[in-house]
């Protein structure tokens, strides 16, 4: 395995792996304050050099934190398909980019070799690609995902309607929402997050976006961002709930200062699969057939756009008065944002994932 480079004269040599993908990354503010980026544009060209030769067995060898020592490490080896690895594992870097970049790849054989990848793996050929090239590259590699709508088609995009409140007001969480909905916004997830991480308050919260969602047939569904283990209580009470969500960081140790272990999240899984199970054998015993599903879907599309057709109304007969449509104290005013939903490959040191299975 080689470690140093020759650039412009000059020799470059790396202590390891993980110095390697510490200089080789494009410039970070982050990695600056650690003390692990590049020292110069010299040395980060070397380290890309290594890394480009570098091969994905070498990769899976030298985890970033070692197996031993971290259990997110150890989930992510655990979940490669050994066949598939056995395949590209004397791929170097280099090749697996030009690879997946190349015109001739299609998207099913790239979901295949992904089974066989770790995140070390991921990470470094994206240390390697342009912008342009992770744009080129992320369309072939779409991400579809179900719960009671469908996000990641072709085509779309999904937003999250995030209708959040200084002090978890209803009035004013309501507000926000029919604000969003009349912006079309909300498709992908209606999610809270609560000032007040109980399980009496994310209880209402999630009754109260329930309701809305049921009242208007809005085709989404709810979310109440609060710390895993509130959210598995409530759901353990009775609470409404379609996503179980929970930040999460690429160690155990990252983890540890979330106050979450991979135990913990299996147990969360488990939790939303046991009312996804319920719900759908619910349906079953019901008789709703795949044309009456599709009967209703058409429907809540329709009334949905009722609602937004409404509040546009509103404005158009209404031209003096100010955008918003909803007058509220400024005291309830809420922060409404709304958050395009996206997807990545790689360990990050923090990122997003909804704990929930597909239903």
């Amino acid at each position: 395995m080689r470690l140093s480079a020759r650039v412009h004269g000059r020799s470059h040599r790396f202590g390891g792996i993980r110095e390697v993908l510490a200089r080789a990354n494009e410039p970070k503010s982050g990695d600056r304050l650690a003390g692990i980026a590049a020292r110069s544009h010299l040395e980060r060209v070397a380290a890309k050099r290594v890394l480009a030769e570098l091969t994905l067995a070498e990769l899976r060898a030298h985890p970033v934190v070692p197996l031993e020592d971290d259990e997110v490490s150890r989930v992510i080896d655990g979940g490669v398909d050994e066949a598939v690895h056995h395949e590209i594992r004397g791929w170097s870097v280099a090749e697996l980019r030009d690879w997946l970049l190349a015109d001739t790849t299609a998207s099913e054989a790239i979901r295949r070799v992904s089974r066989g990848l770790t995140a070390e793996m991921a990470a470094a050929v994206g240390k390697l690609c342009s912008n342009l090239d992770l744009v080129y590259g992320a369309r072939k590699m779409p991400v579809t995902t179900r719960a009671r709508t469908t996000v990641g088609l072709p085509g779309r995009l999904s937003t999250r309607l995030q209708p959040n409140h200084p002090a978890d007001d209803p009035r004013g969480i309501t507000a926000a929402i029919y604000e969003g909905l009349a912006y079309g916004a909300g498709d992908a997830l209606i999610g809270i997050n609560p000032c007040v991480d109980e399980v009496a308050n994310v209880t209402a919260l999630l009754r109260l976006t329930a309701d809305l969602i049921a009242r208007w047939r809005i085709p989404t569904q709810n979310c109440v961002l609060a710390h895993v283990t509130t959210q598995m209580r409530a759901l353990a009470a009775g609470a409404p709930m379609d996503i179980l969500f929970q930040s999460l960081a690429g160690t155990a140790a990252a983890n540890r200062s979330f106050g979450i272990d991979v135990a913990m999240l299996d147990e969360a899984r488990a939790m939303i699969g046991e009312k996804v199970d319920v719900r759908a054998g619910a349906r079953a015993r019901a008789g709703a057939s795949d044309g009456e599903a599709r009967r209703c879907r058409r429907e809540q599309c329709r009334e949905c756009a009722g609602v937004v057709r409404t509040a546009h109304d509103w404005r158009r007969n209404h031209p003096g008065s100010p955008a918003r449509a909803v007058s509220r104290p400024s005291a309830m005013r809420p922060r409404s944002t709304i958050q395009v939903s996206n997807s990545g490959a790689g360990r990050s040191p923090s990122s997003c994932r909804s704990v929930a299975p597909s239903w």
